[in-house]
């Protein structure tokens, strides 16, 4: 069943922000018109200009991002609709009759929340994951000896799908619980849905947080832009120098998993979780630095999350945006169900009070560790990822009281800095871990490389031919751990509360600028690109 009609992308060349064509060419002519235009213009050059570049990475698939856009705004109206009947209903009738004709008006206003959710989720769904359902299906038949068997259909899928669809169900979601207003400008609601910035990779917005500021933005500030390209260089740093220059030795590692022994592999895990968090980060600080530019504070999606003494903490931290769309929209609804509450008031009567509210979590923070694994990709091993955080946090949650008992017999100081220091190194192996099966090409490729990491563990990668075989030498691993001690200093500062951007601005000019320039030299000197230089798409783009 080929379904490949709905075309691609016209190219690749604007994926990334740091794609020349997109810092020398897409965002300077956006700046030019956008500053020469009058102010009432300049909302519409943003939205035009987003528009232009979803075509340019997505082709004719552009209609996706249209058909969204008019359904959350048709159905926000109808939503509207429903509940100014039902208040001016309730009005007319007395009071004891209003409890009763309520219900009536709330039923229909789920029902449109529910035809919201089915079209944009459900569409993600189809798109995204049937052709994973229908190769399963096709094993399992295989594996009961039956001849059927069903084509795997194909589907273009245009990058952001996954982050508009779940920013379009919360508006949705919004306006039913009353905390937005239905927005009667088609045009403001298209903005909202297709900055630029962020529509390759997120953050994944709430309607409150961004919708007012792109429709009300005014001139470009000096500080706005200075501020703003900083952020915007430091990204770049992030992503070219580091992010892209592991590529190669992630690549070959785990491509090629079998040629090599546990310490490489071990190796490969490390340096993926760096280079992931370098590349998503990095595209972050493009998305906030760019939203700076134009006078808008988008949503930060890091915090330092290496910094995190748990995983449940790490996971505050990371894409900060789609954990709270997961809180917010499945593990809140899930234990305020009237099922829920009722099993936790049971549970709490017969476990106590710590692992009796636990049963409702527990089962909500399933549904969305499933939701996250699978939000990720169509695969197991992804799956299987959001399983194993589900595991980690709950542990965690159930163990809580033993620990602190234990630490108080010990008399151990859980508040001392070499506790905390344990408690980072913890966290960071097991997210090092979890990433190792996030990025294995399967789930049975993840336990083998795992499984190696106890069984055939040496340093041979110390060896400067293996690093050369891996596509990296000594001198490329020198540039990338002196940039992650830049990254960790401004990481440290920031987790201090030093506010590095503010502090340098209040130095003299000579100090600002040297620090600007020695940036930009660090990534045209350091920086992956060149002759023979296969540019590396946004990693969670592909998501």
């Amino acid at each position: 069943m080929d379904l490949s009609f709905l075309l691609a992308g016209c190219g690749k060349a604007m994926t990334s922000f740091f794609a020349l064509t997109f810092l020398f060419l897409f965002l300077p002519a956006c700046l030019i018109i956008y500053s020469i235009v009058p102010r009432s213009w300049k909302k519409y050059i943003l939205l035009i200009a987003s528009y232009l570049f979803f075509w340019f990475v997505s082709g004719t698939l552009v209609i996706y991002l249209i058909l969204s856009t008019l359904s959350v705004f048709l159905l926000g109206l109808w939503i509207d609709r429903i509940q100014t009947q039902m208040k001016d209903h309730l009005k007319e009738l007395p009071k004891e009759e209003r409890k009763a004709a309520k219900p009536k008006y709330m039923r229909r206003q789920k029902r449109v929340v529910l035809l919201g959710v089915v079209l944009h989720i459900g569409l993600l769904l189809v798109i995204k994951y049937s052709g994973f359902f229908f190769l399963n299906v096709n094993g399992f038949l295989k594996l009961c000896g039956s001849s059927v068997w069903f084509s795997i259909p194909r589907f273009a899928m245009p990058i952001g799908l996954s982050f508009f669809s779940l920013q379009a169900v919360s508006y949705i979601v919004d306006v039913y619980h009353g905390l937005e207003k239905a927005d009667r400008n088609f045009l403001r609601l298209a903005l909202f849905m297709s900055f630029f910035p962020q529509i390759v990779e997120g953050p994944i917005c709430r309607y409150s947080q961004t919708a007012g500021q792109l429709w009300q933005v005014g001139p470009i500030k000096y500080e706005n832009l200075t501020f703003g390209l900083q952020r915007l260089l430091y990204g770049a740093m992030k992503k070219v120098v580091v992010a892209d220059r592991l590529n190669p030795l992630v690549t070959q590692i785990f491509d090629t998993t079998n040629n090599y022994d546990g310490g490489v592999i071990a190796l490969g895990a490390v340096c993926y979780t760096i280079q992931l968090y370098m590349d998503f980060s990095g595209a972050m600080d493009a998305v906030a630095g760019i939203g700076q530019i134009f006078g808008v504070t988008m949503p930060e999606n890091f915090e330092r999350p290496f910094f995190s003494h748990s995983i449940s903490e790490f996971w505050k931290r990371w894409h900060i945006s789609l954990g709270a769309w997961f809180r917010d929209y499945i593990f809140y609804p899930v234990t305020s169900a009237k099922s829920m509450k009722k099993l936790t008031s049971s549970a709490r009567k017969k476990l106590g009070n710590h692992f009796g509210p636990l049963i409702a979590g527990s089962i909500a923070l399933f549904c969305v560790w499933f939701c996250n694994g699978l939000w990720h990709g169509a695969a197991w091993s992804f799956i299987f990822f959001g399983m194993y955080h589900f595991v980690l946090i709950l542990t965690e949650n159930m163990i809580a009281p033993a620990v602190k008992s234990f630490n108080t017999k010990l008399h151990i100081n859980s508040a001392s800095k070499p506790y905390h220091a344990m408690q980072i190194v913890r966290t960071a192996v097991l997210v090092v871990i979890g990433e190792l099966f996030f990025r294995a090409g399967g789930l049975q490729a993840g336990f083998s490389m795992f499984g190696k990491m106890f069984t055939s563990f040496s340093f041979s990668w110390l060896n400067g031919d293996t690093l050369s075989s891996l596509g990296v030498d000594w001198q490329d691993m020198l540039i990338v751990g002196i940039t992650i001690i830049i990254v960790f200093v401004v990481s440290l500062m920031n987790e201090k509360g030093i506010k590095l951007r503010e502090s340098l601005a209040k130095k003299n000019i000579v100090l600002r600028w040297s620090v600007f320039y020695i940036l930009i030299f660090y990534i045209i000197i350091f920086g992956a690109y060149g002759f023979g230089y296969i540019p590396v798409d946004p990693m969670y783009a592909q998501f």
